[in-house]
């Protein structure tokens, strides 16, 4: 199984390394805001697409919708867990909304690949979206009738849409890479076609 992820020099020694799983992030106590959770693909793509929008407080990468507890970067690239490579968004729900955010998924995603996306390969790559309660998932599956209504490709949308199960941060050398390696970052977004991809199927690539 091709894992992408390894062209960068020197990432997955990294990546084994034993650093610390997750960081204790404020926004994850703070009662006025909300939560959301989706998987695309590369969480450092995915935490990169929503960080800095209006309303976002806080976008932590990690793994979430498998069968095992507290996952190891390595087991969930091998495939071993059923954890796809996700972020949770906490947001002001004062200054944007679940719709918005909805938004920004479906842009930053191929819809119509099952169990990869762009270069990674397996179904910890897959795009989903995992809803928190009634209300997302009122909103996803709305989004998602709309959008097979609306969209500028022809390839059906294979996307699911998920109940929010146990979400676990990963360590902390994965959390902004964009920001902490954003030489190595741009290498890995444009060898693994994620911009081009985006640019076809929807007119115009999302900036990073």
């Amino acid at each position: 199984m091709l894992k992408n992820h390894g062209l960068l020099p020197g990432l997955m020694l990294l990546g084994m390394l034993g650093l610390a799983i997750g960081t204790t992030v404020a926004a994850t106590d703070r009662t006025d805001l909300n939560k959301a959770t989706f998987a695309g693909g590369c969480f450092w793509c995915m935490v990169a697409a929503f960080d800095n929008l209006p309303g976002v407080v806080e976008v932590i990468a990690g793994y979430t919708g498998g069968h095992t507890e507290n996952p190891t970067y390595e087991e969930v690239s091998a495939g071993e867990t059923g954890h796809a490579e996700a972020i949770q968004v906490f947001y002001d729900p004062t200054k944007t909304g679940y719709s918005q955010l909805l938004e920004v998924f479906w842009h930053n995603v191929d819809p119509t690949a099952a169990d990869r996306q762009f270069c990674d390969i397996g179904p910890e790559y897959r795009a989903e979206i995992f809803y928190h309660d009634a209300q997302q998932q009122r909103l996803a599956e709305q989004s998602k009738a709309e959008l097979s209504l609306s969209k500028p490709f022809k390839e059906p949308i294979v996307t699911q849409i998920a109940a929010a199960s146990a979400f676990y941060p990963a360590a902390e050398y994965h959390q902004h890479y964009y920001r902490k390696n954003p030489l190595r970052y741009r290498y890995y977004h444009y060898t693994c076609g994620r911009a081009q991809r985006l640019k076809e199927l929807w007119g115009s690539a999302p900036k990073q």
